[in-house]
């Protein structure tokens, strides 16, 4: 059950910071009354100063297991495009099991984490030999069993693979596990919708996987299937993440990826493109005015080589933004939120690029707050806010630690996104409910219990 109250000596709302704030929590889960300068009453005090918790708006759960393991250098130049080729053989042995294992693990260290929210870009369909499972939805259903173990929200995003690169190609062996036609995919997304409809801890939208997977024709399919079952889902695209990307789409229809979208597609706020790396100046500018989230995942970027989003052109026309994951190298929002800043700063060798115009300018207020709202969006959840209505996420961030102590209002999460890797999160609350306390998870050693004999298996 939600807890009823909780009182705050500190908290970050969405109108600015607030002391003695009493938060109040329907049994939904939702808030249902804010109230700064308040008497705490009979509520429980946080440990510390209290945020929205974060959404990480772009995972792909199954590749936990694998970091690390493409880290030596081949006999060649190392890319995306050979990094690709080691994570096709990790994926042809995972079963349902061992998948659910790995997100389980994932979603606890998520949520220690301070990420009250996932947006699960799920591409793993068929069983390691490339047939269909019996029920369509097999796979999706291991990964929001993995989210309610946990406790995190989840928005599941099916991803639509049809092809291997642009103009229709056939796919090839190591994608076998990705496929579907528009009639099958938006079957998996009915099943899923109307059995998880009701719970607010499970939203569903759709993820064409990119340019490359899937044709104009399938595109527009899956688009209007959508509609028919949810016109508010959210939609997901990995966009212009490579060089070689880029070309290609040239080369296919004489439009930049982000340019034939946004000739093609009607991308708007219901749709995050993820990456969008490799965008010209006038891009970034369309893309903002469209009022679309940038999917930004600076740890798993920079792994991968992919490059520098143009972020000061593109936040300087009032883009959104929010950050992931992805690949899972780092499972820390502080961490893509410096990223973000420091490639901008190696790139254009100079400081504090990432800023809003109010005074005081600070960098990482304005990093935190901007992707509190772009990921809310762009997982189309109520959260991110402490405020009436909104799902009741919150974290705990304890204060006295050395790289904070002293810091308060905006200087804390300058401090917080800037100042050493201790993490200091406490206490994180989901949808009202305690689900880290003391930075403890109470289902964290059964859960790596179970990754553990997945991993063991898979390295077997």
């Amino acid at each position: 059950m939600p807890e009823s109250s909780l009182f705050a000596e500190r908290a970050l709302l969405p109108d600015g910071w607030a002391r003695d704030v009493r938060l109040e929590i329907a049994p939904d889960g939702a808030f249902a009354k804010v109230t700064p300068d308040a008497d705490p009453g009979a509520a429980p005090r946080a440990a510390g100063v209290v945020l929205p918790g974060m959404a990480n708006l772009h995972s792909h759960a199954f590749q936990r297991a694998m970091a690390g393991l493409a880290e030596r250098a081949g006999p060649g130049d190392d890319s995306f495009w050979t990094w690709r080729e080691v994570m096709y053989g990790f994926v042809r042995r995972l079963d349902p099991e061992q998948v659910e294992a790995i997100a389980a693990q994932l979603y606890v260290e998520m949520l220690k984490a301070g990420y009250t929210a996932v947006g699960e870009f799920h591409y793993l369909h068929r069983d390691p030999q490339g047939r269909p499972y019996a029920d369509p939805a097999e796979m999706s259903r291991r990964v929001i069993a993995a989210a309610r173990a946990s406790g995190i929200g989840i928005t599941l995003l099916p991803v639509l693979y049809g092809f291997s690169d642009f103009g229709g190609r056939p796919a090839r062996e190591g994608q076998r596990r990705f496929l579907n036609d528009p009639e099958r995919f938006l079957r998996l997304v009915e099943i899923v919708i109307g059995d998880y409809r009701g719970d607010p801890q499970v939203r569903v939208g759709i993820a064409p996987h990119s340019l490359r997977a899937v044709s104009p024709e399938t595109l527009s399919a899956a688009l209007e299937g959508l509609d028919a079952l949810d016109p508010r889902a959210p939609v997901h695209i990995h966009v212009a993440e490579q060089h070689g990307e880029v070309r290609d789409c040239v080369d296919w229809s004489g439009l930049r990826p982000v340019e034939w979208l946004l000739q093609n597609a009607p991308v708007g706020p219901r749709w995050c493109l993820v990456h969008a790396t490799h965008v010209t100046e006038a891009e970034a500018r369309r893309l903002a005015a469209s009022g679309a989230v940038v999917g930004l995942c600076p740890t798993t970027e920079a792994n991968l080589g992919d490059g520098v989003f143009p972020a000061p052109a593109y936040l300087a026309a009032g883009g959104a933004f929010g950050i992931g994951s992805d690949s899972h190298v780092s499972v820390s929002p502080i961490e893509e939120l410096r990223w973000l800043e420091y490639g901008q700063r190696l790139a254009l060798k100079q400081r504090n690029l990432l800023t809003g115009e109010a005074e005081p300018r600070s960098v990482g207020a304005f990093l935190f707050k901007r992707a509190l709202a772009g990921g809310a969006q762009a997982l189309a959840r109520p959260i991110g806010r402490l405020a009436p209505g909104a799902r009741a996420d919150l974290i705990v961030i304890d204060d006295t630690r050395p790289a904070l102590y002293g810091r308060a209002g905006d200087r804390l999460l300058d401090a917080l996104v800037f100042a050493g890797n201790e993490n200091p999160v406490t206490d994180v609350m989901v949808g009202g409910t305690w689900v880290v306390r003391a930075a403890r998870h109470p289902r964290e050693d059964e859960v790596f219990s179970a990754y553990k004999a997945a991993v063991a298996d898979l390295i077997a």
